[in-house]
């Protein structure tokens, strides 16, 4: 069961006060420095019980009294919260260097090889090796594209998972996952395994990811997370995820050269160890520590944003005819529609960035850490302090979209805006030296299996059911309840023809 932020506080407050009070009788001391504006905090705890239940939400709503540029207090550490397009500039691009580091989280720090992977680690000469491997040994576009079989394979699978439910109800977010899972399996790690193999591990990875750790934010109080089983937990994760990727390795290792063209990942990443081609010693650890990361966020956040897309097209009939109408057109009557015609769909194109516009997967990105005193929009923002940048609130400002908070994907048709980090308003992968080096690998997912998604059948709520929106906050925001359907063959429907 996951840890409950909002008990921990007020349960423990009484005996939290009288300890604060102790620790800061001797330690009072102003600072002359023009830091932004700052809400009223509370003692110890600072702000962190404005937190809930979404931390998204609740710092939009606080941006709206205090300003897009907010000084907040996570315990004992600070924190500058950017709601707006210019700071998310300034801290993405203008000063992305300074802003390059990550702060160091202990759960995620222990789930990540000491955080010595891509998305968590610290900034430094390492880090920028193993991303400069990931990006063109492993997520170039061409290496993308020469996994287009795979990608196909598995959604006509699923199509056919689809038609041999005769129209029953189906759990949809449940299939979506399967087909992912299955993806990067064989993308990766050069097979399939069996969900179960897999699903506990990272099931388990978000579940400690969006955890409450007390040391995070009051170090000296970390004995708590030891006291209560997080580290662990933590630790005893770390541990299943290292003895199943060292048994995939060991695999890899073990087979038989291979004269196949197509190399899963970890046949590459064996290579240029054994070859050091890259002239970097790429350590056993440091493969496994990708590995990982490949798994977990392309099956994690290319699964969401599918998810919460297919829920919007049954919310908005209007988009769903659409869609179906341009696929319809592009296939032709053929059985599938495959990758090489994706282009011919502007609108699909249009359907999946108005769903990361509305449902950004991380919808505040990853924090960065400030690695110097820089001035940002005339505000000091001291070394060490903690960034995060609302995406999510910034692709929903009303300053910046027409009408955000409806699904008017025609604002992205004949538009430049786009998705890899050079629009500041629309960065749900994040932007400059930290944006998602997986891009590419996720987007063709999600474009090959929604085009045939919505081409093969038209889809309808079961019953009197309705469409619960309710999200599910972790490291990624899902939906809270999965999306269960109808789906009819779209044959059958003149609406689905164009």
């Amino acid at each position: 069961m996951s840890f409950n932020l909002q008990v921990f506080l007020f349960s423990s407050f009484p005996l939290l006060l009288v300890l604060l009070l102790l620790k800061s009788y001797f330690s009072s001391s102003k600072s002359h420095k023009n830091l932004p504006p700052s809400p009223p905090k509370l003692p110890l705890i600072g702000n962190l019980h404005q937190m809930a239940p979404g931390p998204h939400r609740a710092l939009q709503s606080m941006a709206q009294t205090y300003g897009p540029i907010m000084l907040l207090h996570f315990g004992t550490v600070p924190v500058v919260v950017f709601s707006t397009v210019e700071g998310a500039k300034e801290i993405m691009k203008t000063h992305d260097v300074v802003f390059s580091n990550r702060p160091f989280l202990d759960i995620g720090g222990r789930l990540t090889y000491d955080a010595r992977d891509i998305v968590f680690a610290s900034s430094g000469e390492q880090w920028r090796q193993m991303k400069s491997i990931s990006v063109l040994h492993l997520l170039s576009k061409q290496r993308v594209q020469s996994y287009q079989q795979v990608r196909e394979d598995e959604t006509i699978l699923m199509i056919r998972t689809i038609q041999q439910a005769n129209e029953s109800v189906i759990n949809l977010s449940e299939l979506i996952n399967t087909l992912t899972n299955n993806v990067i399996s064989r993308v990766a790690l050069g097979r399939k395994y069996e969900r179960n193999e897999v699903k506990a591990i990272l099931d388990g990875i978000v579940e400690l990811l969006a955890s409450f750790s007390v040391g995070n934010y009051i170090p000296w109080l970390g004995w708590i997370d030891k006291v209560r089983g997080l580290h662990r937990r933590a630790d005893e994760l770390a541990k299943d995820q290292d003895d199943f990727v060292e048994g995939v390795l060991q695999e890899h290792e073990n087979k038989k050269e291979s004269h196949v063209e197509r190399k899963d990942l970890v046949d590459i990443l064996l290579e240029i160890q054994r070859d050091n081609s890259t002239g970097f010693q790429l350590e056993r650890y440091m493969i496994k520590a990708i590995i990982m990361d490949m798994f977990g966020a392309g099956t994690d956040t290319t699964s969401t944003t599918l998810e919460w897309t297919l829920t919007e097209l049954l919310r908005n009939p209007r988009v769903m005819k659409k869609l179906q109408q341009e696929a319809q057109k592009v296939g032709q009557g053929r059985s599938f529609i495959p990758e090489g015609d994706i282009d011919k769909m502007p609108y699909l194109k249009a359907v999946l960035k108005e769903s990361l516009r509305l449902h950004t997967p991380v919808p505040l990105l990853v924090p960065r850490e400030s690695t110097k005193e820089v001035k940002i929009m005339g505000y000091d923002i001291p070394s060490g302090t903690q960034v995060i940048i609302n995406a999510w609130a910034i692709a929903r400002d009303p300053s910046i979209w027409d009408e955000p908070e409806k699904f008017k994907p025609e604002r992205f048709l004949n538009s430049p805006i786009d998705y890899k980090g050079v629009h500041y308003e629309f960065t749900p992968f994040g932007a400059g030296r930290r944006k998602c080096p997986g891009i590419t690998f996720a987007m063709v997912v999600n474009e090959i299996v929604l085009a045939n998604l919505v081409y093969k059948f038209d889809f309808g709520l079961p019953g009197e059911e309705g469409l619960d929106m309710t999200e599910d906050v972790g490291f990624t925001v899902h939906k809270k309840l999965p999306v269960r359907v109808v789906a009819t063959p779209c044959e059958q429907f003149d609406d689905c023809k164009g």
